[in-house]
C-alpha cells in the first residue's frame, strides 16, 4: 500500500537528518516531534485498518489523503535540502544551516548580504510550508481516531470464502496423483497421535481441491469416524469456527452457546473418537493456538489437515511434515486443460493443438489459471482465430473472466499481506514479464526507496530485506527461480498472474507508472517511473525513482528530487557505449540509489560530497578505464555499497583531518590497488564484500612503501570482523610479495582467489581453518610440491569447492571423507596433471554435484569409479550426479556415460 510505504520512507528522512553527522538542514524541534508522533500513529491506524472501498478499481480515498500528506511533508523537506546543497555548492565556505551562514557573514565579507537575506526567507518559508503539511496530517490523524474508535477495528467475519467447495470443483483433481497418495497415507497410517498436515502453496495451485479429494475419499470416509470442514481465511471468528466443526461432527445447530461453551462440546464430543478435521485457507497459527485445547489427542490416529499459502506455517504449528503443492509439469498440465476443455474426447482438434500448447505454457503450470482458460474454451467456438487471440491475451481473460473464482483468490493473497510486505511486493511490477530478478539488486532498491521499516533490536537494512524476501517466498507471493552455491535465493521470478493482480494494485495506488512508448502521458503527481523504451523529455520535478529495465536512458535534468536513478543493470544490459557523466549525475544531490553506464570520457568529480544521501552506487564503464576517485568519497556517511563493476576504482588515502566513520558500508566492489592500513579498516568496520584486484603494473604508489609494509597491507583484512564475502585477484610480479602474509578474518562465507603463481598449500593451510566458510573458488596458483594432502578438522562448512588452473597438482589425497563434511559441490577444471580424485570425495554423504571441464583422462576416469563405488551402494536411489566435459579425441571417456555421469563435448560446452 503506497500510504504505508510513504509512512516508512518519511521517517527515514526524518532519522538520517536527526543523524547524520553533518545534515544539509535542520528542522525545528517541535515540527520533528509533531511529525513522527503523525508517523507512528498512522502506521499503527493503517495497520488495523480495513478499507470500506469495495470497488477494487478504486483507491481508499482516506489512504490516498495519507499518501498526499506524506508526499508534500517529503516534497517540503527535499526541495528545501535541493536548494540548501546548490547553494553550499556555489559559494565556498557556506554552511548548510541559516544560523551558520549567519555566523559566516560576520567572518566573511565576501558573502553578499543579499544572499543571506534570501536564505533567511527560505528559511521562514520552510519553516511555513512544513508547517501547513504537518496540519493537514493533523487533521488526518483526528479523522482516522473517529474512524479507529466508531468501528473499534475489529475485522468482520466472512461467512463466505473464495476457497469454499462451490468454487473447487470447477478445477480437476489431475497431475497430483502422488501427493494424494502422500497424504492418504500419512492420514490412514503412521503415528497413533493426533497430527496436523499442512498442505502449501500459492493461491490457485490446487490446495483446496486436494483436501476436498482426500474429504470425499472412500479409504478416508471408512478409516475416520468423525468429519468437519471449517474454511478459516484471515477474517476467522473462534466462536464460528468452533460452532461450524461442532454442528458437522454432530449436528448440534444450537447457536446460544458461548465460546468457552463450545469448546466444552466440542472436546466432549470428539473424545474418544477418530475425527478428520479440514481447516481451509489459514493464514496464522494465531487461530489454532485459540481452539486447539478443542481438539482432543486420544492416541486413537486422530487427524488435522491445513491448507495454507504459508510455507512456513509447518514450523510454527510445531510439525516436521508438511505437502508442498509444486506447479504442474508440461504433461500433467496439457492432460488438465484437455480434460476442461474436451472432457471425455480423446481427440483433440489438430488445428487447434499447437495454440492449445502455447497457451497452457504460458500459464505456467497454475491449475488456476489453466482451468479458468480450459473452462472459457470449453463454451467457446473452436477456431484458429478465437484461439490465437484468447492466446495473445490470456492474463488479463483469466483475470477479468471469473472475477468471483479468480482474481478474488489470487488478490486474497496480496489483501492479506501485512503492510510492510505490500511495498515490497507491488515493486515486482517494476521488472518484466518473466524476468529472473536478482535478489541482491532487487533488496538494495527497496533499501533505497526507503519501505523497509526499521527495527526495535538494530537490524540493519538489509537483514529486513533478507527476512522480507523470504516472508515474500514463505508466503508463495515470490517463487526462487535459482539458489546460490551456499543456498542463498540468487534469483526469483513472480508468477504471471501474480504480476497483474500487481500492476492492478500499481495502477490503483498510482503506486508507479510503466511507460512503454515515448513520449508518454504522465502524471505529474506521479512519483515512480519506469521507462521500458527511450526517454522524456518534459519536466517531472515531482519524480523520485527512474527504472529503465532494458535500453540506455537519455536522462534530461529536471529531476531534481530524484533519489533512483536505475539504468544499469548487469543481467540485461550488454557491455556497451554509456551516454552519462558521472559529473551529470552527481548533480542528482537528492540521490540514494544510482546505477549507470557512463560515457567512455567521464571523470569522477569532487561532487560525490554533495549527494548527502548516497546509500548506492554502481558504475559500469564503456571500456577498462582507471577512476581514481576524490577523497571526499571517505565522507559519504550514508553510502552502502560501492561498486565498479571493471573493477577500476582507486581509493585516495582517507583524509585525517576530518574522520568519518563509514559505519553503513557493506560493500566495496571494484577497487584496484588498494593499500590497507589500519586507518582504511577503522574507516569501513562493517564491511561484508570486499572484491578487489591489483596490477602490478599501476603499482607505483605502494611501490615507494617498504617491503614490509606492503607484505602487512593483507594482513588487515583480519581487522574486518564482519566480513563474509572476499574476492581477489592479482597479475604476474605480484603474489609472492603481497600474499604470503594474508590473514583472514574468520567471519568469511565466501572465498576467492585468483592468483598467478603463488604457493597455495601454505594458504590453504589458512583457508582451511576459517570455520564459516562454505565457497572457496581458487583460479590459478600453483602446488609446486605437486601434492595437496587436506586435513582433519579443515573445512568444516565448506560446501561448494572449485579448483581452476591451479598448476602442479598431481597427488591429492585425503585420509577420511570428514575433510570435507558439508561438501555439497565440487568443481574442477584444467587440472591437466591431476591423477585422480580421492575416492573418499564419493563418501562424503552431503556431496551431490563433481564437475570436471578440460582436467586429465585419469581424473574422469576416477570420477567414474566414484559413480559406480556408490550406485554399488544406493542404486536407483544415488543422489550424486557428475558432468565430465571432454575434448572429442578423448572417445574413450565419450563411453563412459551413464544416467548419473554425462559426459559432455568441450565444444559444445563452449558454445551454450
Amino acid at each position: 500500500m503506497a500510504a504505508y510505504g510513504a509512512l516508512v520512507s518519511l521517517m527515514h528522512i526524518i532519522d538520517r537528518l536527526e543523524n547524520h553527522p553533518s545534515p544539509p538542514i535542520s528542522i525545528n524541534k517541535q515540527q520533528v516531534e509533531s511529525l513522527t508522533e503523525n508517523v507512528t500513529f498512522l502506521q499503527d491506524f493503517l495497520d488495523a485498518y480495513i478499507s470500506p472501498v469495495v470497488d477494487d478499481h478504486e483507491a481508499d480515498p482516506l489512504e490516498r489523503r495519507i499518501a498526499d500528506a506524506v508526499y508534500a511533508a517529503e516534497d517540503v523537506i527535499e526541495s528545501q535540502i535541493v536548494l540548501q546543497i546548490h547553494n553550499r555548492s556555489t559559494i565556498r565556505g557556506k554552511k548548510s544551516s541559516f544560523v551558520n551562514l549567519f555566523r559566516a557573514r560576520c567572518k566573511c565579507a565576501t558573502i553578499d548580504r543579499n544572499e543571506l537575506e534570501v536564505g533567511v526567507n527560505a528559511a521562514e518559508d520552510f519553516y511555513h510550508d512544513l508547517q501547513q503539511v504537518i496540519e493537514e496530517m493533523n487533521f488526518i490523524k483526528k479523522e482516522a481516531t473517529e474512524i479507529a474508535t466508531a468501528a473499534q477495528l475489529q475485522r468482520k467475519v466472512s461467512s463466505t470464502h473464495a476457497g469454499s467447495s462451490s468454487t473447487v470443483k470447477e478445477i480437476m483433481m489431475v497431475g497430483f496423483d502422488e501427493v494424494l497418495l502422500e497424504v492418504l497415507d500419512k492420514l490412514t497410517g503412521g503415528q497413533r497421535s493426533r497430527q496436523i498436515i499442512p498442505i502449501m502453496g500459492m493461491g490457485g495451485i490446487g490446495k483446496t481441491t486436494l483436501a476436498r479429494h482426500v474429504f470425499q475419499h472412500a479409504l478416508v470416509k471408512h478409516h475416520f469416524d468423525i468429519f468437519a470442514w471449517t474454511t478459516i481465511s484471515q477474517t476467522y471468528s473462534v466462536r464460528e469456527t468452533l460452532r461450524e466443526v461442532l454442528f458437522q461432527a454432530s449436528g448440534d445447530s444450537r447457536s446460544d452457546l458461548s465460546e468457552v461453551e463450545l469448546r466444552l462440546a466440542l472436546h466432549k464430543y470428539l473424545w474418544g473418537r477418530r475425527y478428520l478435521i479440514i481447516m481451509d485457507d489459514m493464514w496464522s497459527t494465531e487461530v489454532w493456538d485459540k481452539i486447539r485445547s478443542s481438539f482432543p489427542d486420544c492416541e486413537n490416529g486422530s487427524r488435522i489437515i491445513v491448507t495454507t499459502r504459508l510455507s512456513n506455517l509447518t514450523l510454527q504449528l510445531g510439525e516436521s511434515y508438511g505437502v508442498g503443492m509444486k506447479f504442474l509439469d508440461e504433461a500433467s498440465s496439457w492432460d488438465l486443460f484437455t480434460k476442461t476443455v474436451f472432457g471425455g474426447e480423446s481427440c483433440f482438434p489438430h488445428e487447434l493443438e499447437d495454440i492449445g500448447k502455447n497457451i497452457v505454457a504460458n500459464c505456467k503450470g497454475l491449475p488456476l489459471s489453466i482451468a479458468t482458460i480450459g473452462g472459457l474454451l470449453a463454451k467457446s467456438e473452436r477456431t484458429t482465430e478465437y484461439w490465437m487471440r484468447i492466446e495473445q491475451n490470456l492474463n488479463s481473460i483469466v483475470i477479468r473472466n471469473n472475477d468471483e473464482f479468480c482474481l478474488k483468490i489470487l488478490r486474497m493473497s496480496y489483501t492479506y499481506l501485512p503492510n510492510y510486505l505490500k511495498p515490497c511486493f507491488l515493486y515486482m511490477g517494476v521488472f518484466k514479464e518473466d524476468r529472473r530478478i536478482r535478489a541482491s539488486m532487487l533488496k538494495k532498491l527497496w533499501v533505497s526507496e526507503g519501505f523497509l521499516k526499521p527495527t526495535s533490536n538494530g537490524k540493519c537494512l538489509e537483514t529486513i530485506a533478507q527476512e522480507y524476501l523470504k516472508e515474500l517466498v514463505d508466503r508463495n507471493m515470490i517463487i526462487v527461480d535459482k539458489l546460490g552455491s551456499i543456498g542463498n535465493v540468487k534469483y526469483c521470478k513472480i508468477h504471471d498472474l501474480l504480476r497483474d493482480v500487481c500492476l492492478k494494485e500499481v495502477e490503483k495506488e498510482r503506486f508507479y507508472h510503466i511507460i512503454e512508448k515515448s513520449p508518454s502521458v504522465i502524471d505529474n503527481e506521479c512519483r515512480r517511473l519506469v521507462f521500458k523504451n527511450g526517454g522524456v523529455s518534459r519536466s517531472l520535478s515531482h519524480a523520485r525513482s527512474i527504472i529503465c529495465d532494458e535500453k540506455n536512458f537519455e536522462m534530461p535534468h529536471n529531476f531534481r528530487l530524484l533519489r533512483i536513478f536505475k539504468e544499469y543493470d548487469r543481467d540485461t544490459n550488454q557491455f556497451g557505449v554509456g551516454v552519462h557523466f558521472l559529473g551529470d549525475v552527481f548533480q542528482l544531490v537528492n540521490s540514494r540509489h544510482l546505477a549507470v553506464k557512463l560515457h567512455r570520457n567521464s571523470e569522477f568529480p569532487s561532487s560525490i560530497n554533495l549527494l548527502w544521501n548516497l546509500s548506492t552506487l554502481i558504475v559500469q564503464q564503456s571500456a577498462f578505464h582507471k577512476f581514481v576517485a576524490p577523497i571526499e568519497i571517505w565522507k559519504l556517511h550514508q553510502l552502502r555499497h560501492l561498486e565498479f563493476v571493471e573493477k577500476a576504482l582507486i581509493l585516495p588515502d582517507p583524509p585525517s583531518d576530518d574522520i568519518v566513520i563509514m559505519e553503513n558500508l557493506q560493500t566495496l566492489k571494484g577497487v584496484m590497488n588498494l593499500y590497507l592500513n589500519e586507518e582504511v579498516v577503522q574507516r569501513i568496520p562493517n564491511l561484508k564484500k570486499l572484491h578487489l584486484v591489483y596490477h602490478w603494473e599501476d603499482m607505483e604508489g605502494l611501490i615507494e612503501l617498504k617491503q614490509t609494509e606492503r607484505a602487512n597491507s593483507f594482513s588487515y583484512l583480519q581487522c574486518l570482523s564482519k566480513l563474509e564475502s572476499l574476492q581477489c585477484s592479482t597479475d604476474y610480479g605480484y603474489d609472492d610479495e603481497y600474499l604470503q602474509r594474508i590473514s583472514f578474518p574468520h567471519s568469511l562465507k565466501k572465498l576467492k582467489l585468483s592468483l598467478y603463481n603463488l604457493e597455495l598449500v601454505e594458504i590453504l593451510q589458512k583457508i582451511g581453518w576459517l570455520p564459516l566458510l562454505q565457497k572457496l573458488v581458487l583460479h590459478g596458483g600453483a602446488f609446486k610440491t605437486g601434492k595437496w594432502d587436506t586435513i582433519e578438522g579443515q573445512f568444516r562448512s565448506l560446501k561448494l569447492l572449485q579448483l581452476h588452473y591451479c598448476n602442479g597438482l598431481k597427488n591429492w589425497t585425503m585420509a577420511e571423507n570428514s575433510h570435507f563434511p558439508l561438501l555439497h559441490e565440487l568443481r574442477l577444471r584444467g587440472l591437466r596433471q591431476l591423477e585422480e580424485i580421492p575416492s573418499e570425495v564419493g563418501e562424503i554423504p552431503s556431496l551431490k554435484s563433481i564437475t570436471l571441464k578440460g582436467c586429465s583422462k585419469s581424473a574422469v576416469e576416477s570420477a567414474k569409479k566414484i559413480v559406480e563405488e556408490q550406485q554399488d551402494l544406493y542404486g536407483d536411489q544415488l543422489d550424486l550426479h557428475v558432468r565430465a566435459i571432454v575434448r572429442k579425441e578423448h572417445e574413450r571417456l565419450q563411453s563412459l556415460a551413464s544416467p548419473n555421469f554425462e559426459v559432455e563435448d568441450f565444444l559444445d560446452a563452449y558454445n551454450m
